[in-house]
Order: C-alpha cells, then sequence, then structure tokens
C-alpha cells in the first residue's frame, strides 16, 4: 500500500484539502510535513499520540516531518473545542511546558536519521519579533473577517453564553502564519492535525496561497473517543499523560490493556507500526476467543514500549502479573504502590508487629477476606490463602516485620482474585 492507503486502512484520514492532488505529490517525492502541539501543560497526554505516530508514519515512509512547540501559540489558546476561554499562561510558566514537552515530541521521531531527520522548531522563535502593525499590515489583510466566522471552532463560541474574545479568535492568523513560515523557510508542503484543527489548517493553506501562490495541503485524523462515546484519554483519575512521573508505566499500560473489545482493533491500526496481517490476525483471535485478550495485550505492549521504552514495559508487565499470583521479585516500591492501589487497603499499627507479630487469620479478618477465624483457619488448611503471592499453609502461622514488603506493606490473597493490603501506620 502507498502511505496513503495504508493511513486510509488505518482510519487516519478524516479530511484532506485535495487527496488526489497529495496523493500524486507523494509519489513524486519526499515532501516536509508538520504537526503542530501548543504547550498548555507541562506534558502532553495519549490523545497527542495521533500527532506524533502519524509524523512518525510520514517519516517512515521517507518524508521530513517536524514536529512544532507552540510556544508562541500556547501564549493564546486554541478556541478549537472549547466552550470557555483558557486561563493565559504565564511566560515562565510558558516556557517550563515547552521545554518538558520538547522532550516528548522527541521521543517517537528519529532526529539522527542520515536522510529525512525530524526536526523540533517553536513558533516563539519566528512570532516574537513580528510587530502589531506589522502583523495587521502583512498578515491580517489577507484574512477576510466572513471567512473568519464562518469556522466552526469560532461560530460555536460565538453562539455560545461565554462568547469568544478577540485574543481567541485571532488564533488562526497564528497558526496560518506557522503554515506560511514553515513553507518559506523549510519548504513545508502539509500540515496534519486532529480533525477539530480542519479550520485552522484551511486558514493556513488560504494564507499561503494569497500570500505566495504556493500550493500546499492539509491533513487530518479523526478525534479518537472511546467505545461510549466519551473522550480518549480520560480516566476516573485524570488524564493518561505521557510523562511517567504523571502516570506511571504501569498505569499507562494498564490504560490500553482494559480496552474495550469494540475499540482494540481501531486501536491496534491507529496507535501501532503492526502491519497488516498482524493486525487481521489479532482480529481474528479477538473474534474468536476476546476472553483471552491477545488484541488488548499487543496494543498494551506495543504502546508502551513505544513511549516509555523495553525496560518500562517489562516491568509493567512483571507488575500486572502481580494481582494474578506473578512473583513480587525485582519490584520496587513505587510500581507496588500503582500495583497495590487497585485494590482495597487497611492500615495496621506499626507497634502490632512487635514481639510475635500477629496471627494470619486476624489479618485475614482484618482485611475482609475471611468472616471469622474458624473461617480463616479452614481457607488457610485448604490451601487457598497467600501471603505475599506465596501459599501459606500453616493456619497458626505468625506474621511479623520480616514479612514485610518494602517495610511497610502485606499482600493477602484468597483464592484466584480475592487481593487485599495492610499498610503499616505509626500509631
Amino acid at each position: 500500500m502507498t502511505l496513503i492507503e495504508d493511513l486510509q486502512w488505518r482510519g487516519l484520514v478524516a479530511d484532506c484539502t485535495d487527496l488526489d492532488g497529495l496523493s500524486q505529490r507523494l509519489a513524486q517525492g519526499p515532501v516536509t510535513v508538520y504537526c503542530g502541539f501548543d504547550p498548555t501543560g507541562d506534558s502532553l497526554h495519549v490523545g497527542h499520540l495521533m500527532g506524533q505516530l502519524t509524523l512518525r508514519r510520514f517519516q517512515l515512509a521517507g518524508h521530513h516531518p517536524i514536529a512544532l512547540a507552540g510556544g508562541a501559540t500556547g501564549m493564546i489558546g486554541d478556541p478549537s473545542g472549547k466552550s470557555a476561554e483558557r486561563n493565559l499562561l504565564s511566560p515562565e510558566q510558558l516556557a517550563h511546558n515547552v521545554a518538558a514537552i520538547g522532550g516528548q515530541l522527541s521521543g517517537l521521531l528519529d532526529f539522527d536519521s542520515t536522510t529525512n531527520p525530524a526536526r523540533l522548531v517553536d513558533n516563539a522563535d519566528w512570532m516574537r519579533p513580528l510587530g502589531f502593525l506589522e502583523v495587521l499590515r502583512d498578515v491580517g489583510k489577507h484574512f477576510p473577517v466572513t471567512a473568519m466566522l464562518a469556522k466552526d471552532s469560532v461560530r460555536s463560541r460565538m453562539d455560545s453564553d461565554a462568547g469568544i474574545s478577540y485574543t481567541e479568535f485571532s488564533y488562526q492568523i497564528l497558526q496560518a502564519y506557522d503554515f506560511h513560515y514553515l513553507r518559506q523557510a523549510l519548504d513545508c508542503e502539509l500540515q496534519i492535525g486532529g480533525s477539530d484543527q480542519w479550520g485552522n489548517i484551511t486558514a493556513g493553506i488560504d494564507f499561503v496561497r494569497r500570500k505566495s501562490a504556493h500550493t500546499v495541503w492539509g491533513l487530518t485524523f479523526p478525534l479518537i473517543t472511546r467505545a461510549d462515546g466519551s473522550k480518549f484519554g480520560k480516566t476516573e483519575s485524570g488524564a493518561v499523560w505521557l510523562d511517567p512521573q504523571r502516570t506511571s508505566p504501569y498505569r499507562f499500560y494498564q490504560f490500553f490493556l482494559n480496552t474495550e473489545d469494540e475499540r482494540v482493533v481501531d486501536y491496534l491500526k491507529k496507535f501501532t507500526f503492526l502491519e497488516r496481517a498482524q493486525i487481521e490476525e489479532l482480529a481474528q483471535a479477538q473474534q474468536d476467543n476476546p476472553g483471552a485478550r491477545a488484541a488488548q495485550r499487543a496494543l498494551a505492549e506495543e504502546v508502551t514500549r513505544l513511549v516509555h521504552g523495553q525496560a518500562a514495559l517489562a516491568a509493567a508487565i512483571k507488575a500486572s502479573a502481580i494481582l494474578f499470583g506473578g512473583s513480587i521479585e525485582d519490584i520496587d516500591e513505587a510500581v507496588f504502590g500503582d500495583v497495590v492501589g487497585e485494590v482495597p487497603t487497611f492500615p495496621l499499627p506499626r507497634t502490632q508487629l512487635a514481639g510475635d507479630g500477629v496471627a494470619l487469620v486476624d489479618l485475614l479478618i482484618t482485611a475482609g477476606l475471611c468472616p471469622s477465624r474458624g473461617q480463616a483457619r479452614r481457607d488457610i488448611d485448604g490451601g487457598g490463602i497467600y501471603l505475599n503471592n506465596e501459599r501459606s499453609a500453616e493456619a497458626g502461622r505468625q506474621v511479623g516485620s520480616n514479612d514485610l514488603l518494602f517495610g511497610r506493606y502485606l499482600l493477602l490473597r484468597k483464592g484466584k482474585k480475592s487481593y487485599a493490603v495492610i499498610a503499616l501506620v505509626d500509631a
């Protein structure tokens, strides 16, 4: 398949200004393509992966990718998809965010290629020198107000109670100027982005045509949703971040592992570089035996490896096995904390472990795994009780400080799936 055919098969083409023309241009030789990322926070989230991965697909096909960090546009705020004005960031916060996401933008692209290295740019470098009068005279004159008002992002806000400020109304001018600048300076011919960026992208194409008569293209990919239509990348605890300090590789892995059956094949197409035959094989396995969750495991492994690396993936897989009876050896405390955060946790004063310790049967009652000491003894005798994922066969067993994980935890299990954690507290 050609690159465009592959993108279409993966469901990564929502709109294109001239798909036939772009296909012909791509067939003629490498093009330079860019995607912008505004630094509204100090980390990108999984929703931003679409732009990064699509840039990488173009690079693998021999084209020249540019990742743009919006140090200038981030000062304004894109109204697309927003029902109210963004809070403006301070220059210091913005500089911090640009530096933080710059490393994440560099993660999935090859900047050391000898043939088509990726480039990372910041639009503040060419926008800061522009004066207000210069923008009005040389840029604003090329933007008919009627066309600006017709953009979905503007019209929806004008129809809302919140309205839209002149600041955010002008955002499309700034993004359009990015495309013009990159066309002039780096011979960029294609801008890609999410479908909510269609209005901004077409504004840029119109500006390039009016300003220099060059032919350029725009291509958008669809916004990703969950099976219930909710926004992709959101969980009960918040967004799923690319920064491992904000979302650990284990929780990142779990997010994709928990993908709904209805969406997993679609996500395999969009979020991985697996070949069509591999994905179709996984799709068949999913249909034949959905309980095995082979497609979800492949998805979680591929995306975690891409974002966090092989070592983090191996640790995430090992951590995931803990709640299925896997070994706790070589798991660090931070990863263990992520895992046990998913099961009920009960406090126990540290003083109770002094001397002879605490009877295992009492801990099982404290953790709610057994209703009585008699039932706890029967469960232990029956081989159904585990301490730190090792079977405990002695009904009279005492648990002491030597049994603690990381000096403060005890992991209890009854049967195959009933887990609880005892966490020591200083009383």
